[in-house]
């Protein structure tokens, strides 16, 4: 038998070999960037020691300056209309980005080098909070810099000069996406194994030694802004490159800058994206600081409103059929988003009842980010060639599927499996497989999305659509939360509670766990599957 003809062969080829052939030299300045994010999280363990440690900030105090530190995210909008407008000196944004980011590390560095001589400056609580906020500052310009960024890397044009198939930039751009998507991932879980080896027998340290190794840690984040920068010199690098074999091949100076930089037209300023960024900033200000009722109801209302205002200055660029196609794939994929979870009560079952310890949830969440990147990889062709009606439907039926080892567990499916199968399908078994098979799916619902925004959005918008469909897909998240918080508050789950003394102060009752569980499985997939019927029957229907 052939290797053509080797169903194993067939399915390597379709999985690793096409995505080594689709791969360019030119996506690697934005996944550097990704990368970069991703692996920020190496400080994470070594911050929360540092705060218990050092500091004598209240849990209060800390909670409420987790709501200051997502304040740069809600930027987005109006920052990335900004890049687009001085879209020439982007890498600007990259540098300043970085220099926060190096700021707010090297505070902590310092404070734990030479802690006297920072207090004397300010107060070494003051210290933390810049840091904490500088940091997420830095991240945000660089995201949106590295979205629009994304869509450069894919070329318009190939080494002869002639055009790319729509199909074939269609499948470069789903990849530079999913690639994007698994550098990221990939960056976190880097970020997760650094930490295990790093922390390997610092419970067992003196003080003094802890807090060296968290200043070593501190100064090895100062990798991270390096990292990104990288992704700068990366581009600039592989200009100069093109540009000297351009020359070579004996091109003109003004073929060469068609073929350095693709088509774009003049952007305007458009100050709706500023007045609406500074609403949706002032919104959530107001509910920060004021103790309103329902106040993550209005700004979700407040924050949908907004959102829906710019997407509508938006579609104006595009064609009535763009248009159209646009507003149908965002409704179904912010549906596909916005299904309610199981919450909290679920994780209280596998603790209380099947006895899940601390490890091995730990290990679930380690096999689910590492599965993540596998998954997407494997199915990086189904996404490739397929609609996203039909990626989000398969997507609904696979994730209502996967409900049931869950539902099957609360009603004791363990029980009896585990003892036709000595033992081997107990509980955890079937807790491993299940997140195996479910991990890589939540992140496939946005690729298609980032792909589209990238093949369809003006030359000239791209950092503003990104940052806009971003925060309109993010809205999708906060109506699951919303959801589950509704639904948890109809079918109520308690855990045990005990007092200082150890007196039960709440009983555990998980009997409404199970018709909880069931709902939430239909509600996957009666939701997607609703909207995408109605949105393919409507003039809103999308074949792409």
């Amino acid at each position: 038998m052939s290797r053509i003809k080797n169903p194993i062969f067939r399915w390597f080829d379709q999985i690793v070999l096409d995505l080594l052939r689709q791969w360019r030299w030119s996506f690697l300045p934005p996944l550097l960037i990704y990368f970069a994010y991703g692996v920020q999280g190496v400080t994470s363990v070594a911050s929360t020691f540092f705060v218990k440690e050092y500091l004598d900030l209240e849990a209060a105090f800390l909670a409420g300056l987790a709501f200051w530190v997502g304040l740069p995210w809600a930027l987005k909008m109006p920052l990335g209309h900004f890049v687009d407008l001085i879209w020439r000196w982007k890498y600007l944004m990259i540098l300043l980005g970085a220099t926060l980011m190096a700021v707010s590390y090297g505070i902590i560095f310092s404070l734990l080098v030479m802690p006297g001589s920072m207090t004397e400056i300010m107060p070494a609580n003051a210290w933390y909070v810049t840091s904490v906020i500088l940091a997420p500052c830095g991240f945000v310009l660089q995201d949106i810099v590295a979205d629009a960024m994304s869509v450069e890397a894919v070329p318009h044009l190939t080494r002869e000069g002639s055009a790319y198939s729509a199909s074939e930039t269609r499948i470069m751009h789903t990849t530079m996406q999913t690639l994007g998507r698994i550098t990221l991932i990939g960056g976190f879980s880097t970020a997760a194994a650094m930490n295990v080896w790093l922390f390997e027998g610092a419970e067992a340290l003196p003080q003094v030694e802890k807090g060296a190794l968290y200043a070593q840690i501190y100064l090895l984040a100062l990798a991270v802004p390096l990292l990104s920068l990288s992704g700068v010199a990366a581009a600039l690098l592989q200009r100069s490159w093109t540009r000297s074999r351009l020359r070579r091949q004996g091109l003109g100076a003004g073929e060469i800058h068609a073929r350095l930089n693709p088509p774009r037209e003049p952007v305007a300023v458009n100050w709706w994206f500023f007045i609406g960024g500074g609403a949706f900033v002032a919104l959530s200000l107001g509910a920060g600081l004021g103790d309103l009722p329902q106040a993550q109801e209005l700004v979700f209302v407040g924050s949908m409103g907004i959102v829906i205002l710019l997407i509508r200055q938006l579609i104006q660029s595009l064609s009535p059929a763009q248009a159209r196609a646009l507003i149908g794939t965002a409704i179904i994929i912010f549906a596909y988003r916005a299904t309610p979870l199981n919450g909290a009560a679920a994780t209280w079952f596998e603790i209380d009842r099947l006895g899940f310890d601390q490890q091995f949830l730990s290990v679930l969440s380690l096999i689910s980010s590492l599965l993540t990147l596998a998954g997407m990889v494997v199915l990086r062709p189904l996404i490739a060639n397929n609609t996203i009606a039909w990626i989000i439907i398969f997507l609904a039926l696979t994730e209502a599927l996967l409900s049931l080892p869950n539902i099957g567990l609360y009603y004791g499916l363990h029980e009896w499996s585990a003892p036709l199968t000595g033992g081997l399908v107990d509980a955890r078994f079937i807790a491993l497989v299940d997140t195996a098979v479910e991990s890589p799916l939540g992140q496939i619902a946005m690729i298609p999305m980032l792909a589209w925004i990238a093949r369809n959005a003006p030359s000239n918008l791209k950092a503003t659509f990104f940052a806009v469909m971003a925060s309109f897909t993010n809205l999708a998240l906060s109506a699951s939360s919303l959801g589950t918080k509704y639904l948890n508050q109809v079918f109520v789950v308690t855990r045990e509670v005990q007092g200082p003394n150890g007196e039960i102060t709440t009983q555990a009752n998980y009997e409404a766990l199970g018709i909880l569980l069931i709902t939430v499985a239909v509600l996957k997939l009666v939701i997607p599957l609703t909207t995408v019927a109605l949105i393919q029957l409507s003039p809103l229907r999308s074949h792409d």
